[in-house]
């Protein structure tokens, strides 16, 4: 079992942070969509936006 770990470590490594990293993602865009805010615009000018006029409900 450690062999396999000690001689795998790297690989486990890179699928831990991406996975952090992910998770992370995922988390953010929870908080957003809690906020109200959208997913989609996240200039803050939606006046310059092409998707201006529909991605924020009136």
């Amino acid at each position: 079992m450690w062999n396999w770990i000690t001689d795998n470590i790297g690989t486990i490594l890179i699928c831990l942070v991406l996975i952090a990293i992910v998770t992370a993602i995922i988390i953010s865009m929870v908080k957003k969509k809690k906020a109200g805010k959208s997913m989609v615009c996240s200039c803050g000018n939606c006046k310059t936006c092409p998707m201006g006029g529909s991605c924020h409900n009136k």
